[in-house]
C-alpha cells in the first residue's frame, strides 16, 4: 500500500476545548483564518475522517470523501455519504486499504474520541490551533486525558510529538498555530 499522510486538525480554547457543553463549536472559536487555512488543508486531503455527529452538523458542500466513525456500520459499508467505519469490528489498517488504496493525506477533524482513537493509531502531523484568552466553561475537550488537567501539548509529547512549525494566523483574534510531528526516531 502507498504513504498515508494522518494530519489531525483542532481548534481549542486556554482549556483545551473544542466545543461548548451541547458539542457546538463556540463563537469564541470561529475565526476566518484558522477557517481558511483548515479548508486550504482539506483541499490537500485525500479523505477526511470525523465522528458521526461532526458528520451530521457539518454539511459537505463540495462533496469531499468522507469516513464517519459509527458503531452502526458492521465494520466499513460505502453509503452514499461517504464511508461509514467501525473501529471495533475493522482495524484502521484494513479500513484505509479500502478507502485510500493509493495512499493520501487524510484528515482527522474529530471530535474528541475521535482525536482519542488516532492518538493510538498515530499522527503524522497534529494542528493545533490556539485561540488565546478564551474559555469554555463546561466544554468538550480536545482529548480525554485534558480531563484530569492534562494539556494539549503535553499530550501530544507523550505521543512523541515536538512542535516544528508555529506561526500566528490572525494577530488581532489571538490565533495561533503549532504544527505537532514526530521526533527523530518516532514513526
Amino acid at each position: 500500500m502507498s504513504q498515508v499522510e494522518i494530519h489531525g486538525y483542532a481548534i481549542v480554547s486556554d482549556n483545551d476545548c473544542i466545543a461548548d457543553e451541547s458539542g457546538r463549536t463556540p463563537e469564541v472559536l470561529r475565526n476566518e483564518a484558522d477557517w481558511a487555512y483548515f479548508q486550504a488543508e482539506l483541499n490537500m486531503s485525500a479523505v477526511t475522517v470525523l465522528g458521526r455527529l461532526g458528520h451530521e452538523a457539518n454539511a459537505n458542500p463540495k462533496g469531499r470523501l468522507r469516513m464517519i466513525l459509527s458503531s452502526s456500520s458492521s465494520g466499513l459499508d460505502r453509503r452514499a455519504d461517504g464511508w461509514w467505519w467501525d473501529p471495533a469490528k475493522l482495524p484502521w489498517d484494513e479500513a484505509i486499504r479500502t478507502v485510500l488504496p493509493l495512499g493520501g493525506r487524510v484528515a482527522v477533524p474529530g471530535g474528541r474520541q475521535v482525536f482519542d482513537l488516532f492518538l493510538e493509531i498515530g499522527y503524522d502531523a497534529f494542528h493545533l490551533t490556539r485561540a488565546e484568552g478564551t474559555h469554555v466553561p463546561d466544554g468538550v475537550s480536545v482529548f480525554s486525558e485534558c480531563r484530569a488537567g492534562k494539556g494539549a501539548e503535553t499530550i501530544l509529547l507523550e505521543q512523541g510529538l515536538t512542535p516544528r512549525e508555529q506561526r500566528v494566523l490572525d494577530p488581532a483574534g489571538r490565533v495561533t498555530l503549532a504544527i505537532w510531528r514526530p521526533s527523530a526516531g518516532n514513526r
